[in-house]
């Protein structure tokens, strides 16, 4: 669906550090009181009816603006040397940009932001699948910003971060109260520059220092292999996704050649890690696997506008022969969770591992003008039983946690979560 791209996030932001997204291009607004300024700024008005302002006084917000700009007094920057830093001055213009993140953030959504000039074309980036920095997608979750996964050979993953680190400092400037934005503006930067993080670790006594070298992040996709056993029939193929990108349905449809002519009935889907993506490959994959009609997805609109269901294509190449096993973490995400709970629900997989992330949320991106945008939780999505699974996630049917005892194992390439999978798949 080109016409009508959705930004999911999936994640988490979460503005997502490494975001795959759904986009929908909006109409244009910006929410305003008339005045010279903006018309001389070509920022469009829309009329206070068309929010209700008449009862809102905005008064208070000129006078505070006069005031900070006779009395605020800014602190120098000074660099390693003790050399004060000439800074460009903040533009009036700015001032606004910053007012409507102040709007955007009186929501209290994570996800729901305001994306300035700068930021907006970071986020364009993102979505052309290549950028500088360390790759990974972070969040916020209970208001501390927190990494939902590095992704697969980035920088992020080679320095040792994981699910759910909670991100302290960058660079030694505090994350308190730090939006998605300012996170990924402050750890982005160019190919072989350094950021350093301060995390703190689930099971960690202390708080760790992380160090990590930017570098151009390319967005990986899939990756195919077949555990072979002594009788081909008890081999298990393994397709690993990674992401949910616009080439990721044909990639998986020729993973899904590779497996029925490896002539084994078990299939294992790794989505460990995989932050999520595009719904609409979200629903083409699920629709291998389901009669046509049968809901993948629901996004819940509330009262805004009635509730739209993602159905199957009804590929359904598989019988009840198949054997299927989902591998999913904490790193799993949006359209992650969107496949693996179809899946599950309709008794098509077991789901080994540990709970999801929790990323059941829509965003609509909105022009507001040719260099801004907004970002905007517009729906909630809903499993085929209408279950949500924001916040907590999805549990899975076989829980294993890699505890302490199980590192030396994965050192020398072990994989617990992977194992019980297989075995859960040859005791079927």
């Amino acid at each position: 669906m080109k016409t009508k791209n959705k930004i999911e996030e999936g994640i988490v932001r979460r503005v997502v550090f490494f975001l795959f997204i759904l986009l929908l291009i909006g109409s244009s607004f910006v929410l305003g009181a008339k005045s010279d300024f903006f018309e001389k700024n070509s920022i469009n008005i829309i009329n206070k009816e068309d929010v209700q302002l008449e009862n809102i006084d905005f008064g208070p917000f000129w006078q505070s603006w006069k005031i900070l700009e006779e009395k605020f007094v800014k602190e120098k920057e000074k660099d390693e040397n003790g050399e004060e830093v000439e800074e460009e001055e903040m533009t009036a213009q700015d001032k606004v940009w910053g007012a409507i993140q102040g709007l955007a953030s009186s929501f209290g959504d994570p996800y729901t932001i305001f994306l300035p000039p700068s930021e907006s074309e970071m986020f364009a980036d993102d979505i052309e699948g290549n950028f500088e920095g360390v790759g990974m997608e972070i969040g916020v979750r209970d208001n501390i910003l927190i990494v939902v996964a590095p992704l697969k050979d980035t920088p992020a993953e080679r320095a040792g971060m994981q699910p759910k680190d909670k991100i302290l400092e960058i660079d030694g400037k505090s994350t308190k109260n730090m939006d998605t934005g300012d996170a990924v503006k402050l750890i982005r930067g160019e190919k072989g520059t350094e950021v350093i993080l301060l995390i703190e670790r689930e099971g960690e006594k202390e708080n760790l220092e992380i160090s990590i070298i930017r570098d151009v992040i390319d967005i990986p996709t899939i990756e195919t292999e077949i555990k072979e056993a002594r009788n081909i029939k008890d081999g298990v193929f393994i397709i690993r996704l990674y992401s949910f990108t616009s080439v990721s349905p044909n990639l998986f449809r020729e993973a899904l050649r590779e497996f029925v002519q490896s002539e084994t009935d078990k299939l294992v889907i790794d989505l460990r890690g995989n932050p999520g993506g595009y719904l609409e490959s979200a629903t083409e994959i699920a629709s291998w696997f389901l009669p046509v009609g049968k809901i993948v997805v629901t996004e819940d609109y509330g009262e805004n506008q009635p509730n739209k269901i993602h159905r199957s294509k009804g590929y359904n190449i598989f019988n009840e022969n198949l054997k299927m096993a989902i591998l999913v973490n904490s790193g799993s995400a949006s359209a992650s969770e969107i496949l693996a709970g179809a899946l599950s629900e309709y008794g098509k997989a077991i789901l080994v591992g540990t709970k999801t992330f929790g990323k059941g949320s829509v965003q609509e991106l909105i022009k507001i003008t040719p260099e801004t945008s907004l970002k905007v939780t517009v729906a909630r999505w809903l499993s085929p039983n209408g279950n949500s699974f924001s916040h907590d996630g999805l549990t899975p049917d076989e829980e294993i946690e890699i505890t302490e005892n199980d590192l030396e194992y994965i050192k020398d390439g072990g994989d617990p979560q992977m194992d019980r999978a297989i075995e859960l798949l040859n005791n079927m």
